[in-house]
């Protein structure tokens, strides 16, 4: 009886306890929302060039012209630019998340 009254007071605790993310965390967080949200305007960017790109080439040959070609390789440079910026960001993120680990290490008794 003893043993689940203990684990029943325990898990809440537990839970509580994982609930409560530290600043550190909260700030890992918002950095790797940054990144998510790069990649996002990054893409609708590059999905309009590339819309905008298929309205140049009027023939439907299955070749894009000069232009529609460039136009596309200047949208994929930017989802690339964009994937570079995300990943450095979340980088940073985990960066900041292990310091914050590593900043409050468990007790220990002696």
């Amino acid at each position: 009886m003893r043993k689940t009254t203990l684990l029943l007071l325990a898990v809440p605790g537990l839970a509580l306890t994982a609930c409560n993310d530290t600043k550190s965390e909260k700030r890992a967080d918002a950095m790797e929302n940054q990144a998510d949200q790069v990649r996002a305007s990054a893409d609708a960017t590059a999905d309009a060039m590339e819309d905008r790109a298929d309205t140049m080439d009027k023939k439907l040959d299955g070749v894009d012209s000069a232009a529609e070609q460039r136009t596309e390789d200047k949208a994929q440079a930017v989802r690339d630019q964009a994937e570079r910026k995300a990943d450095a960001l979340e980088e940073k993120a985990d960066v900041v998340r292990d310091r914050g680990t590593a900043a409050s290490p468990t007790p220990t008794r002696t």
